[in-house]
């Protein structure tokens, strides 16, 4: 199928897109790898008056060290977090998780912003953004303002983002010192969706555990976090992590004993 019928702008500065976003009576959306909206263009599933193309604001093509921070710009790909040493030593549970993303033609046009703005709770980066404490910075011509996971993501492909609004990058603080980690999840084949995963970092007095496909957005495993700290082994931990999930359907007890496994997986994997 072909997309329906939409205005299109390509911006090259970041002032002249969020204007762009901010057009009244209009239906915007913005594109960047398009791996997500592409599919839902031509499906027709997204019928936007006006698509907003990101890729010549080259200020969004950054993913660099700031200080003891990750920053990653609202154009940085998959494939620049797979490839960079940086990451691979300073945040090596993104450096696994985006080894689970798609395939490689996919990694090297989507965006590490576009993943998270898509907003899809079987998606890895997002459950490994949450798992390290990652922030989330988004502008408007209306302003800025600067969100923690638990803010951003509201429920399935739904996002605290306002229709003006765009992220322009994620801010990562560096995982706690002497701390492990491990990123596992379950799919019938490689590069497609995850039926369930999880992402964890265990470090000295601290230890992060975040589920993928447990619910309409990533979950932090709160009670398994403080079971860890306490001493509890890892099959304890994953058990507490999915006792007050909210799984339906015919398969919601094969899908609990799933991330059970995958969530021990990974806390034993971490160090815990």
């Amino acid at each position: 199928m072909k997309p329906a019928a939409f205005a299109y702008d390509d911006p090259t500065e970041l002032g002249e897109a969020l204007a762009l976003l901010a057009r009244d009576g209009e239906d915007v959306k913005v594109l960047a790898g398009g791996q997500s909206l592409v599919p839902l263009l031509n499906f027709r599933l997204a019928r936007p008056d006006r698509l907003v193309d990101l890729n010549r604001v080259e200020e969004l093509a950054y993913l660099r060290r700031d200080g003891d921070m990750l920053r990653i710009g609202a154009l940085a790909r998959h494939a620049d977090l797979e490839r960079s040493e940086e990451v691979a030593a300073g945040w090596p549970l993104l450096a696994q998780a985006v080894r689970f993303v798609g395939h490689a033609p996919i990694r090297s046009r989507g965006t590490v912003c576009g993943s998270v703005a898509h907003a899809d709770p079987a998606a890895e980066l997002p459950v490994a953004l949450a798992a390290l404490g990652a922030r989330f910075h988004v502008r408007s011509v209306r302003g800025s303002r600067t969100l923690a996971a638990d803010e951003l993501f509201l429920s399935f492909l739904t996002t605290a983002l306002e229709p003006d609004e765009l992220l322009v990058e994620i801010e990562v603080p560096p995982p706690p010192a002497g701390s492990w980690s491990a990123f596992v999840e379950h799919a019938r084949t490689h590069g497609d969706f995850a039926l369930g995963g999880a992402a964890a970092v265990v470090g000295p007095g601290e230890a992060r555990l975040a589920l993928l496909a447990a619910g309409p957005a990533p979950v932090r495993a709160g009670e398994a976090e403080a079971l860890v700290v306490a001493g509890a082994d890892a099959a304890e931990a994953a058990e507490a992590a999915v006792a007050g999930l909210e799984l339906t359907g015919p398969d919601a007890d094969w899908r609990r004993a799933l991330l059970r496994e995958l969530a021990r997986r990974a806390l034993e994997e971490a160090g815990a």
